[in-house]
């Protein structure tokens, strides 16, 4: 019996932030499909307003599947992840086993179809577009907990604006400035 698909519900399950207090929490499913609609939107403006060649529909599903690995490993936050070379490196070849793993529960004709999206080349411009759009979620989620009075999200905040900004991106410069602030708004100055 095949059990991909019953994996991937478990995303909806699985918490993300689990060191800082959030006044709404986020599951990785959540994340995902955020990051996905985040990873379209900057493909777009690359490619509207900056004449990038990027294929959208890759990059979407790219990051429609960028954290599948955790439906097995859980989240484990960033500044865990990323504590040092060692930790980076074990984290990574945790993912990539979790990964195969769940590429293992496919049929052998669907296989090949999924490994490319969740076991991508990480160092494709494609998926650089989906590390940014996944930075991009981190962000958004901080500036929505900062205006929930959540100040514990305030630090974090500013260090990532700080690191997309340096990224060099011309799509994110753009997201931020035209729509970022938009996030910062209530529905009824969006309306």
């Amino acid at each position: 019996m095949y059990k991909f698909f019953a994996f991937l519900n478990r995303m909806k399950y699985i918490r993300r932030w689990s060191l800082m207090h959030s006044i709404r929490e986020e599951n990785i499913m959540e994340h995902s499909q955020q990051v996905a609609v985040l990873a379209h939107a900057l493909a777009l403006v690359a490619n509207r307003e900056f004449g990038a060649q990027y294929d959208v529909s890759r990059i979407v599903l790219l990051a429609q599947y960028h954290e599948v690995s955790e439906v097995i490993t859980g989240d484990l936050p960033t500044p865990i992840k990323y504590f040092n070379r060692e930790m980076k490196t074990a984290y990574k070849a945790l993912e990539r086993k979790a990964s195969e793993r769940l590429l293992d529960m496919l049929p052998d004709s669907l296989r090949e179809d999924y490994a490319e999206y969740v076991l991508p080349d990480e160092g494709s411009p494609e998926y650089r577009v989906v590390k940014a759009a996944d930075r991009l979620a981190a962000y958004l989620k901080c500036v929505e907990e900062m205006r929930a009075g959540n100040n514990e999200f305030k630090k974090a905040m500013l260090s990532i604006e700080e690191d997309l900004r340096k990224l060099g991106r011309p799509e994110v410069d753009y997201f931020l400035r035209e729509f970022a602030p938009a996030f910062d708004l209530t529905l009824d100055e969006l309306d």
